[in-house]
């Protein structure tokens, strides 16, 4: 994996109108994302924009935004554009917690996280790695003068989590390293 590439999901134009109620209607809507996706296998990241869409309520955020990003942990990542109607939020929210999914929502260069939230542990990890485009252990240990053991093992749960996604890298020992990259 080299850089990560993202593309952009017009969310809208899968659904069949601009609200999305219930799982029925997001079963549907998700088996149209999957396909997407997986015509898609050179794109690490998908962009959900949520222009033009009205409303969606917790069971239809659940069985599409979040089971989808469940689906593809620790392979791609999916995050949120275009998106400010807070009561929208709330719902995708409550399906994120739901479904234990994490999920970024940004705005320019600034993003919240919505969902699953990462444990005590491993916050401050998350945080180091949400202030730059990729992170090594190597990097947040040295800042922090903790063993290069246990910072893996904070990226590696968030990695597994759905919070980062990872890649291999060189070390400069020639070792393998991994690269943690955030979503968006």
């Amino acid at each position: 994996m080299n850089e990560v590439t993202a593309q952009v999901l017009p969310f809208c134009k899968f659904m069949d109108r601009p609200e999305g109620w219930g799982r029925i209607q997001g079963r549907q809507v998700y088996q149209r994302l999957l396909l997407f996706v997986e015509d898609n296998p050179g794109t690490l990241v998908f962009q959900i924009s949520m222009k033009d869409v009205h409303r969606v309520d917790i069971s239809f955020a659940s069985e599409t935004i979040m089971e989808l990003a469940r689906r593809y942990r620790r392979a791609r990542g999916f995050c949120l554009i275009d998106l400010t109607d807070s009561d929208m939020i709330e719902n995708i929210d409550a399906a994120g917690q739901r479904k234990e999914q994490p999920m970024l929502v940004w705005r320019g260069r600034s993003a919240d996280l919505i969902g699953m939230k990462p444990t005590e542990g491993t916050r401050e990890a998350f945080q180091f790695a949400m202030a730059r485009r990729q992170s090594r252990a190597s990097e947040f240990a040295a800042q922090k003068n903790l063993s290069i053991a246990n910072v893996s093992m904070k990226f590696k749960q968030l990695w597994e989590q759905g919070f980062l996604l990872r890649r291999e890298s060189t070390a400069e020992t020639g070792g393998v390293e991994f690269v943690y990259c955030r979503i968006g």
